[in-house]
């Protein structure tokens, strides 16, 4: 170690605050934070706020806050995968194989739906994405899985707070049936888009259960719609269920059954 080395005290005070967001399952405010940890209470906010600025926390509209989505981009492209991008990337492959569809994992950052991993190497003929592309929310198969994991009171703040923007002629612009079809997803477990997003262009999504309240995650399909025939819709959208019923499956494993395989 070089003798003139010094410990930055404020990065020792903010990889503090982070290893407590690491430990905490629910999200935490500034003042919580300050007294656990004994922390002056501007010291905290101007990091809280820093890391916000980063994109490292996000915020909840009640004013707490939680990890961010570039934590699992830096992780994916330092080849430390988190867990989630782990746990999936196999199931995607698979997708892939199986429907010759390009195949992806995002989670909710704010009003955009991240794309966090991706495999789409199984036809010659494929839509892609570079991973940490930023995708509307309020737009296509892959967002509305992700809203359809938030509170109605959360939905209802969003669609009142944000436009529906017109991207092709079949965009649901109506905010009563946009809602009414993120709820029917809660039900059907997979949402489709009908070139609602992009012209000639069709997705499928089924919501994951990551056994954590702060991440709202979805895997999805999406290619041509000369790649979809008609009478495939169903058998696509039954085994983007199936493969989402097993990811969340090994969410919800213990600690020994994980161990066990």
């Amino acid at each position: 170690m070089p003798n003139e080395f010094k410990n930055v005290p404020a990065i020792e005070k903010c990889f503090a605050i982070l290893q407590y967001f690491a430990k905490s399952k629910q999200p935490l405010g500034i003042s919580e934070i300050s007294k656990q940890l004994e922390l002056n209470k501007s010291t905290v906010f101007n990091i809280i706020y820093t890391l916000k600025n980063l994109e490292i926390l996000e915020q909840y509209p009640d004013g707490k806050f939680h990890f961010g989505t570039l934590l699992y981009l830096l992780g994916n492209s330092n080849g430390k995968k988190s867990e989630l991008i782990q746990t999936v990337h196999h199931y995607l492959e698979k997708i892939n194989l199986e429907t010759k569809l390009s195949a992806f994992l995002g989670i909710r950052s704010g009003l955009r739906a991240v794309i966090l991993d991706k495999v789409d190497t199984a036809h010659d003929i494929r839509i892609s994405a570079e991973i940490g592309m930023r995708l509307p929310l309020l737009a296509g198969a892959g967002g509305k899985a992700l809203l359809s994991q938030l509170s109605n009171p959360e939905i209802d703040q969003i669609l009142s707070a944000n436009s529906l923007k017109k991207f092709t002629a079949k965009t649901c612009t109506n905010k009563k049936v946009f809602k009414n079809d993120v709820l029917n997803i809660r039900k059907d477990g997979v949402a489709f888009d009908d070139e609602e997003y992009i012209d000639g262009v069709v997705g499928f999504a089924a919501p994951l259960g990551t056994n954590r309240s702060d991440l709202q995650a979805a895997i999805w399909v999406v290619g041509f719609k000369q790649q979809v025939r008609r009478d495939s819709k169903s058998k696509i959208s039954n085994f983007l269920k199936k493969i989402a019923v097993d990811i969340n499956h090994r969410f919800y494993k213990t600690t020994e059954e994980v161990r066990d395989e």
